[in-house]
């Protein structure tokens, strides 16, 4: 057994497994070779890891190089579903790609992190989307500062001191008392924004969503690039239409 960075035990094993899982994931596939040469494993670990996975049918292989199976969906998809307000978001969102032309989203939190639930546009608005599962910081997104804005002083507290606030780009807001003040001005104006603040050149507008029974479930957001998404369509346009959508999606939730 070994501690992870909370001082927990945890199993080696699984954490390799898993460590192996997402190189794979990034990479698109990987061999054996491939999967050595970004680790300090041996040939022989690697191999048992990788047979356990693909007898499990949690990899596939051809010509030496493994991929993820469509396995994976059996545990991806019933989280998302039993999330609430899954479905109606999901139509919210890809109404807002088509209405704006940029990419649209869905952030729910989930252990101070940020994660899309739904994200739509570009070309085809109703194709599902690559980054769906993946993890943001809140501190740097429109949607994440939406939800964040609603949360009291000392769960804020908590977030803060939990990520050390990571800086992603030269605007990002790093220091405790900017967030505090930066939450406080979109408590006023009922929205976020993101100036740069998770990418270089991109902007986004952001706001909060809630259910029929007044409980914050996640975020509705549009982002593009600056050459694109004006200060206009930032601070009234977008904001607009994003409310509009939010309270769309609580009254379709109040006959769902």
């Amino acid at each position: 057994m070994l501690e992870n960075k909370n001082g927990t035990s945890e199993v080696s094993t699984t954490r390799t497994s898993f460590e192996i899982l997402g190189l794979i994931r990034d990479a698109g596939g990987a061999t054996i070779a491939e999967i050595r040469a970004e680790t300090d494993l041996a040939k022989s670990t690697v191999y048992r890891h990788l047979k356990t996975l693909h007898d499990m049918d949690y990899l596939v292989e051809e010509d030496g190089e493994y991929r993820l199976s469509l396995r994976f969906l059996q545990l991806s998809e019933p989280p998302r579903i039993r999330r609430p307000g899954y479905i109606v978001a999901k139509q919210k969102v890809i109404e807002l790609a088509i209405e704006t032309d940029e990419r649209a989203l869905f952030l729910v939190e989930e252990g101070f992190e940020g994660v899309y639930l739904h994200r739509a546009g570009g070309r085809n608005p109703l194709q599902s989307d690559t980054m769906i599962g993946k993890r943001r910081p809140l501190h740097a997104l429109a949607s994440g500062k939406a939800i964040l804005a609603e949360w009291p002083d000392e769960r804020i507290e908590e977030f803060a001191e939990a990520t050390a606030l990571e800086e992603l780009t030269a605007n990002t807001i790093t220091d405790r008392d900017a967030l505090f003040e930066e939450l406080e001005q979109v408590r006023e104006r009922g929205y976020a924004t993101n100036m740069s603040e998770h990418m270089d050149g991109l902007r986004a507008a952001g706001v909060p969503v809630y259910n029929h029974e007044d409980d914050l479930i996640g975020a509705l957001s549009v982002f593009g690039p600056n050459g694109r998404v004006s200060q206009d369509d930032i601070e009234s346009t977008y904001p607009d239409l994003l409310e509009r959508k939010a309270s769309e999606l609580k009254i379709d939730l109040t006959y769902d």
